[in-house]
């Protein structure tokens, strides 16, 4: 009987049936998912965390300060990402993970025993949590495209996608409540709990889907260390990782492009509005709330209910097509009517969609390249690359400083952005076609499905 099957006449678990409410989870799934579910949770938890504890502490050196450090976390991201290169070369996968883990908590402790020292530690810090908060993520996108099929991935990446999606909304929350009596440096010693908890379930789930290609006969060893091809050669010889760079750029250029566009019009606005009973920082902070409320409520409930089947039925092409038009759509109405209520909704329905379907369908393009792509060349997309779409947004407000712009130029760079970046998911999602037609009769080969 084959696997087709036997799926079909094996009931799926009652964990299996309760999560089809999110995607279609199928019978030996659940345990994992839900795993590696909780683990993204715990990392964003963490992450937030750290990001709750920098505010401060880079705020005293100047909103300036913050500015400059923002660009100069993509210039530390490259000796960051040659050293993970080399690590890769010499371990498998758990050791990697378990290194570069340790060496985040490691950090963590040393900020909090110099801080009782008394030396200032903002911009540092700042410039630290930029480049632990996008390759944490990285390295867990790339466990999770390597643990899952592209199939299952297709089907299970929306689970996962909860986990991130309620983690930062619980972690905001964690922190606003712990930092009175704990502090900033506090609150990074219990971020660094949770990473070693992070790390238990990541050995977890690697024993797991070990022991399950054991069984099965699949000829694969996780634990065989990575190629000598560094990441940055990875992606520039590979023409579909090449368009995913490109497509990581756009995405952050134009978000945050549309995040400055917000604050002129906010700005602007509050000038009108604020008066001797309301300063502009309450205006500002007031507003402010609202948004990111508005952003994590709508994310969590796409993130729920819509992401994995809108994956099921426009597929990974399809359900990249979303955010751009989206975009595209709000700065062509903000470029006829620059109101503070129409960037409100642009941007809440723009970041809301990023977060959730597009940062979910983003990482299920990489379950189609090979493993050491899956690390390497992703932790290159997905840090220094994300990085550098913050510095081609800070040049253009720089240049549209100088030469004295309106928003309505913002909102038209925003528009050709826009245009360029459907282009590019529509070659991307040709390509992904054609990779996944030649994964789909190694799949079919396999003696049985790997359960996840």
């Amino acid at each position: 009987m084959d696997v087709q099957n036997r799926e079909a006449v094996t009931p799926p678990g009652v964990l299996e049936r309760a999560l089809r409410l999110f995607a279609d989870v199928r019978r030996g799934e659940g345990w994992t998912a839900i795993l590696l579910t909780l683990n993204v949770f715990l990392l964003l938890t963490a992450y937030y965390l750290l990001k709750v504890s920098r505010e401060p502490l880079i705020l005293v050196s100047g909103a300036e300060t913050k500015s400059y450090a923002a660009a100069g976390q993509a210039l530390l991201l490259i000796p960051a990402l040659k050293l993970y290169d080399v690590l890769a070369r010499h371990v498998g996968r758990m050791m990697l993970i378990a290194t570069v883990t340790l060496f985040f908590v490691f950090n963590l402790l040393v900020f909090a025993f110099l801080s009782r020292l008394g030396i200032p530690l903002g911009v540092a810090f700042y410039l630290w949590v930029g480049i632990f908060s996008v390759m944490i993520m990285a390295q867990f996108w790339s466990f999770a495209n390597d643990v899952y099929s592209p199939e299952q991935g297709k089907r299970l990446f929306a689970i996962l996608g909860i986990g991130s999606s309620v983690g930062a909304v619980v972690g905001t929350r964690i922190a606003k409540s712990l930092f009175p009596p704990l502090g900033p440096y506090g609150l990074m010693v219990v971020a660094a709990g949770v990473l070693l908890l992070c790390l238990f379930l990541f050995w977890v789930v690697h024993l797991r889907t070990c022991t399950s290609c054991r069984d099965v006969g699949v000829p694969t060893n996780p634990e065989k260390p990575f190629g000598k091809v560094g990441g940055f050669r990875l992606m520039l010889t590979e023409r579909y990782l090449l368009v995913i760079g490109a497509l990581s750029i756009l995405r952050n250029w134009v978000n945050t492009i549309g995040e400055y566009v917000l604050d002129r019009i906010l700005l602007h606005n509050a000038a009108a509005q604020t008066s001797s009973a309301v300063s502009l920082g309450q205006y500002v902070a007031s507003f402010k709330a609202d948004y990111f409320a508005w952003v994590n409520s709508v994310e969590v409930l796409i993130q729920l209910f819509l992401v994995s089947r809108i994956l099921k039925y426009l597929g990974i092409g399809g359900a990249l097509l979303v955010l751009p038009l989206i975009s595209l759509s709000g700065n062509m109405a903000l470029s006829f009517l620059p109101l503070l209520s129409l960037s409100l909704a642009a941007k809440v329905s723009e970041n809301s969609v990023d977060y959730s379907l597009q940062n979910t369908t983003a990482n299920a393009l990489f379950l189609v390249v090979s493993r050491d792509a899956k690390y390497k060349a992703k932790a290159v997309i997905d840090t220094f690359l994300y990085r550098v779409g913050d510095v081609m947004s800070a040049a253009g407000v720089w240049v549209g400083g100088v030469l004295g712009a309106t928003t309505t130029h913002f909102t038209t760079l925003n528009i050709f952005l826009s245009v360029a970046w459907l282009g590019l998911v529509l070659v991307v999602a040709r390509e992904h076609r054609r990779r996944l037609e030649r994964h789909e009769p190694a799949e079919r080969s396999m003696p049985s499905a790997v359960p996840a």
